[in-house]
């Protein structure tokens, strides 16, 4: 907000819409960018944005110096949310359009704040195009423009870590079976010898085939290759491959009789 002072320096100067201006400190090394909303303020003084007078580092009753600018149409803006809260709005891009109407410049290095569901959100101008590589000149309006928006990761930002892929066993949940330590025996017991020795089982247990079962499941589950999908185009169905029936194996020998031989009557 400017005095209306100024508005009679500007229209004397036929500047045209829309006003825009450079702000810098008394020191001369902060700068910004700004437009214009109203011209009421009192002879002698401006009112600025509180985050503005922290860019400037600027405190109340401070000397600072404006003066009229012309900057190009903006075409791309990149910026950093300062905190992971801003994640949390449903819709970045309609809030930012929303919050940029009232902004008429932005210049690389401003920490620019903006209001939504009652919450301030810092964000800092990373970048803008088209760039001037004049000190002073790094800033572009956005009235009337188009303007390409690009998101660095908000300050705090941790990525996460990719979860390993689920393997085919545990998709269908397949579980170890318990193994029997005991195993099992059609006769139980142990045989004798006549004179009087033990016998010794060279015969394997069950608990070795379970064994062998736990095995094979755990290859199983360690294999992470699945199925590829079925594709088809569309309007095909698939029902499955025909079966085939298995060819009979050549020189195979005719099923064994245990008693060979005539019979005989007694009659």
């Amino acid at each position: 907000i400017l005095p209306p002072s100024a508005l009679a320096k500007l229209a004397s100067l036929e500047i045209e819409y829309p006003m825009l201006f450079e702000l810098r400190n008394q020191n001369g090394q902060q700068h910004s960018h700004a437009g214009v909303l109203e011209f009421i303020a009192e002879e002698g003084r401006v009112y600025l944005p509180y985050w503005m007078m922290q860019t400037l580092l600027l405190d109340q009753g401070d000397i600072i110096e404006i003066k009229s600018a012309e900057l190009p149409l903006g075409t791309f803006v990149k910026i950093q949310p300062q905190t992971v809260d801003f994640l949390d709005i449903s819709d970045p891009k309609a809030v930012l359009e929303n919050a940029f109407r009232n902004f008429s410049t932005l210049t690389q290095g401003d920490l620019i704040q903006i209001n939504y569901n009652n919450k301030i959100y810092e964000i800092l101008v990373l970048e803008v195009r088209p760039g001037n590589n004049e000190p002073g000149n790094n800033g572009i309006s956005i009235v009337e423009t188009d303007l390409e928006v690009d998101f660095a990761p908000p300050v705090g930002y941790v990525e996460p870590k990719p979860q390993p892929k689920p393997s085919m066993a545990n998709k269908i949940k397949i579980e170890d079976p318990p193994t029997d330590t005991k195993g099992f025996s059609a006769f139980q017991g142990s045989g004798q010898r006549l004179n009087g020795k033990s016998v010794k089982s060279s015969s394997p247990t069950a608990s070795d085939s379970n064994g062998t079962l736990t095995a094979k499941l755990k290859e199983l589950s360690e294999n992470d290759d699945v199925p590829a999908p079925l594709n088809l185009p569309f309007g095909k169905l698939f029902f499955g491959y025909r079966l085939r029936a298995p060819k009979a194996e050549a020189g195979l020998s005719q099923p064994s009789s245990t008693f060979d031989g005539k019979g005989y009557s007694l009659k």
